[in-house]
């Protein structure tokens, strides 16, 4: 029992002495396992802190603006030096990538490949603006159309008329209605009428010789109004004193016969010379009087005058 017993004994310090090196081994392991364990936990639970290399998303939008900018900055000096080597005969030289981080990176890469694809072409290209400028001059544009719309509205109907172009329209050479006639031996006829007098009148070349019905015109006519009346058409055109005129009347009275002598003698110099229908026609001695007596009525005295009227 006693020789056993130290067998034993040897035996489990052996085991002992071979169980220190096995602990740390399953220490390690479950510890890698604790620490994967206790950092998909805190994950769950709330976000992980960043780490040290790793940037946030604030730092990260603040780089994407500071390298858009960068970029643009970069784009207009490239765009100048390409128009200055394009000028001098030189190759232009490609913009220098600046280093970020790799969101920053990606933001740059877009941007340069915008820019690689907006690369002018010519020099017209080169010096074209760029979008701020652009809608700089839109808006420029626009405050001046709106204060030239002011301007025009302030100062309607204030400034001098503008200059009309007048079109001449020829006028149409309307032929006058001639109704006098000239015979074979050159005597012009003209017939007129006033009332119910019709007068019939020939002129001809002559010493002013006026004869109605076979009689001196101071010896037919003998008030002096009508004596003008009948004379008025020579003293018009000039031919008083210079045409003998000829004249046979019938109907009515004195003033009825004196219109239809003028009348008809109107009409008789028109037809000797058509260039005296503008005259003639101002001075109104081509109308026709067209003033008739009025019929009497029945019940009347005459057409308006009506009997006395007796109450009872």
């Amino acid at each position: 029992m006693d020789t056993e017993k130290p067998e034993e004994q040897s035996a489990e310090t052996a085991a002992n002495a071979e169980e220190p090196n096995r602990v740390p081994e399953q220490s390690e392991s479950e510890a890698v396992g604790g620490e994967s364990e206790g950092a998909a936990a805190p994950s769950e639970i709330a976000p992980s802190s960043p780490a040290e290399g790793e940037p946030t998303e604030q730092t990260a939008s603040l780089e994407v603006e500071n390298t858009a900018e960068e970029t643009a900055e970069a784009d207009k000096q490239v765009a100048s030096e390409e128009a200055a080597s394009e000028a001098v005969g030189s190759d232009p030289t490609p913009a220098e990538s600046t280093p970020a981080d790799e969101p920053a990176a990606a933001a740059e890469q877009t941007s340069s490949e915008a820019a690689s694809s907006e690369q002018p072409v010519s020099e017209e290209a080169a010096e074209a603006p760029t979008s701020e400028e652009a809608a700089e001059a839109t808006g420029a544009e626009s405050a001046a159309g709106e204060a030239g719309a002011a301007v025009s509205e302030l100062t309607l109907g204030s400034g001098p008329p503008a200059e009309t172009v007048e079109t001449e329209v020829p006028e149409q050479a309307v032929k006058p209605l001639i109704r006098g006639k000239v015979d074979k031996h050159g005597v012009a006829i003209g017939t007129g009428r006033r009332k119910t007098s019709v007068a019939r009148v020939r002129i001809r070349d002559g010493n002013g010789l006026l004869v109605i019905n076979g009689r001196r015109l101071e010896e037919y006519f003998r008030l002096e109004g009508h004596r003008e009346q009948v004379e008025a058409p020579l003293k018009a055109t000039g031919y008083y004193g210079k045409v003998d005129v000829l004249v046979r009347v019938n109907g009515g009275g004195v003033t009825g016969q004196a219109g239809a002598i003028a009348l008809g003698i109107a009409r008789a110099l028109e037809a000797k010379e058509p260039g005296l229908h503008g005259v003639l026609s101002d001075g109104g001695y081509l109308t026709r009087d067209g003033r008739m007596v009025e019929r009497k009525k029945y019940g009347l005295k005459k057409a308006r005058k009506a009997p006395q009227f007796s109450k009872r």
